[in-house]
């Protein structure tokens, strides 16, 4: 790809996010030629192709997400899932619980990915879907860690289940992703131990999922685009 042609696909990009930040209210076009840096003619332009493929439609003067953000979206969770399963994979032998990746989906925590240990006796059965308060479970409040705080992990005992032990630590780094990694169990889990497992699972599905640095190719140069 030109030089050109990269700095048009960043610019189309951010125009699509900036659409998508603008919410119910929606966007002007002056707006969004604001907040991308481009002037409205260029907006124009870019607006061609995403509403031929269905990602934007025009209401008027304002620009809202078309429903083909919808068909995209749809398949993020099944990659999500197979992408996460080798980390948890690795995370439930190991610690000899349930493991699972957890997303945030409004202000629920919902399991996306599950993997059951293979050499225990008995384990958890976890179903994907589950949905809890983003406050209940080592889950959700593992989301709410950040860089920085003395805790790397969150637990709980007897939360969502009676019995039950969980631990989980967030995955950081990927832009627009909530989420955490953790297992569950119904015997007592030592912090001391499985935390910091359930941290480098996390960091495993983090680099595996962050976007990689753009090449000096690819960067955008500051420069408006008329």
């Amino acid at each position: 790809m030109s030089r050109e042609g990269s700095l048009t696909l960043d610019r189309g990009l951010a125009l699509l996010q900036a659409v998508a930040d603008a919410g119910e209210q929606a966007a002007t076009i002056s707006e969004l030629a604001t907040t991308i840096g481009a002037s409205r003619a260029a907006v124009y332009r870019l607006l061609v192709p995403l509403t031929e493929r269905g990602l934007v439609w025009r209401d008027g003067t304002k620009v809202r997400l078309g429903v083909g953000v919808l068909r995209l979206a749809g398949q993020v969770l099944p990659q999500l899932r197979e992408a996460a399963r080798p980390a948890l994979r690795d995370l439930a032998e190991q610690a000899g619980a349930t493991a699972h990746l957890t997303v945030a989906q409004g202000d629920h925590a919902q399991a996306v990915a599950v993997v059951e240990p293979s050499w225990t006796s008995y384990h958890v059965a976890y179903r994907v879907g589950s949905r809890r308060g983003l406050s209940s479970g080592a889950a959700g409040r593992a989301m709410a860690l950040r860089p920085g705080d003395t805790k790397r992990w969150a637990t709980s005992t007897s939360e969502l289940e009676a019995g039950a032990s969980g631990i989980a630590a967030p995955v950081r780094g990927v832009p627009g992703l909530r989420a955490s990694v953790g297992v569950i169990s119904l015997e007592p889990l030592d912090s001391a131990q499985i935390g910091p497992l359930t941290v480098e699972a996390a960091g495993k599905l983090a680099v595996l999922l962050a976007p990689a640095p753009p090449s000096r190719a690819g960067s955008f140069s500051g420069r408006r685009l008329d």
